[in-house]
């Protein structure tokens, strides 16, 4: 206890947010490897995560796997309820340890619940799966995908040109405003369907954002970084008011005011001094308004959080900022200076290290604290 004193966060530095319960590897103490076998209550390099009143689903990541609870977690390394992907709560491996596609996930990460289906990026293999209900028991076959022709397929592009039905590396899903998007990292891109989750596969998407057309997948539109364009679009969010793009490899995130129904130049930027730079900075003194390899954000009443991964810590938004401004209060860190890993002290409740995925719901934040194995789940008292 009294190292968990000595290194918690100032609570006026995380602007009233406190760690309510953990998932996966143990805190506080010494970094946590994942299990030799897993089980219902450990991670390995979680990617992902979604939480509302009902659910919390994470993407085992490293497991290959989802993990899927049903209710808020109330205490701390609490087993999950069910498992999809594998056979068993102790299995892990690509494709369900050699069983196929069919039931089994390669590198799952982005994870969503919308009007009560359970959609998982499938990332390595290419495509979206989609339940359409939330399982109530594990080992269940995804009702239908995306991305791919059938559930046993699994080459990139369809193993085929890029098109406006076809992935490459799907990292991250949500729904806007009742659009439904899928960050389709590999080929560069932003895809949406007006409609929301498309009833088919074959159904092509009615925008692509970033690049000219749906057959091109050049990073940057084949040039320098600019307002219309992507290196690694990672995770999409929104709601009535702004959509936002998580341009990770371009250490930036984008933003268009809505309607957006076409490919057009990006209105806000945040995370660098102008729209053509996409500078990493140096891994030393931050501010509150730069980014390095920012791979998810997240907006809700108003608020926004983004995973600054490269800096291990959340940055925290009482309102989207209409223009680059230092963030209202930063998670993980003593400061908006700060960035070491685990603070560069002892793993505990408050520190992260890598945090891949975030999802705000209210006054709850759910953190994918991937390099710690582990979800935090924040609340704002």
């Amino acid at each position: 206890m009294t190292d968990t004193l000595l290194t918690s966060q100032p609570a006026d530095v995380a602007g009233g947010w406190a760690p309510e319960c953990w998932l996966g590897a143990p805190a506080p103490g010494g970094l946590a490897l994942p299990a030799a076998q897993p089980t219902l209550s450990w991670l390995y390099g979680p990617r992902g995560v979604y939480l509302n009143n009902d659910h919390l689903v994470v993407a085992d990541s490293g497991n290959h796997r989802v993990l899927v609870w049903h209710g808020v977690p109330e205490r701390d390394e609490q087993p999950a309820d069910l498992v999809l992907g594998q056979p068993d709560p102790v299995s892990e491996g690509p494709a369900a340890g050699g069983r196929g596609p069919e039931r089994g996930m390669h590198l799952p990460t982005g994870v969503l619940v919308h009007n009560g289906a359970l959609l998982v990026a499938d990332a390595w293999h290419h495509r979206i799966l989609i339940w359409d209900e939330v399982p109530q028991r594990g080992d269940q076959q995804p009702d239908r995908v995306l991305g791919q022709s059938d559930v046993s397929s699994v080459e990139p592009n369809r193993a085929g040109q890029t098109s406006g039905c076809s992935m490459y590396w799907p990292f991250g899903i949500g729904v806007v405003e009742g659009w439904f998007y899928v960050a389709d990292t590999g080929n560069r891109r932003v895809l949406g369907w007006a409609g929301g989750v498309p009833a088919s596969a074959d159904v092509p998407a009615d925008l692509v954002l970033g690049q000219p057309d749906a057959v091109h997948r050049e990073e940057n539109r084949g040039g320098e970084v600019g307002p219309d364009s992507f290196r690694w679009p990672h995770a999409v969010t929104g709601d009535a008011d702004v959509f936002l793009v998580a341009d990770a490899g371009n250490h930036r995130v984008l933003g268009w005011w809505p309607p957006l129904h076409a490919d057009r130049e990006a209105g806000l930027l945040l995370g660098q001094d102008d729209i053509h730079s996409a500078v990493e900075f140096p891994y030393g003194p931050q501010r509150g308004d730069r980014f390095r390899f920012p791979y998810s954000a997240a907006v809700d009443a108003g608020r926004l959080a983004i995973a600054d991964t490269g800096n291990n810590r959340v940055l925290m938004w009482d309102g989207v900022p209409t223009a680059g401004r230092e963030a209202d209060a930063v998670l993980g860190q003593h400061s908006l200076q700060a960035n070491g890993e685990n603070r560069w002290s002892s793993v505990v409740p408050d520190t992260l290290c890598w945090p891949y995925g975030v999802s705000l719901h209210g006054d709850r934040l759910a953190v994918a604290d991937t390099g710690n194995n582990r979800v935090t789940v924040w609340r704002r008292r």
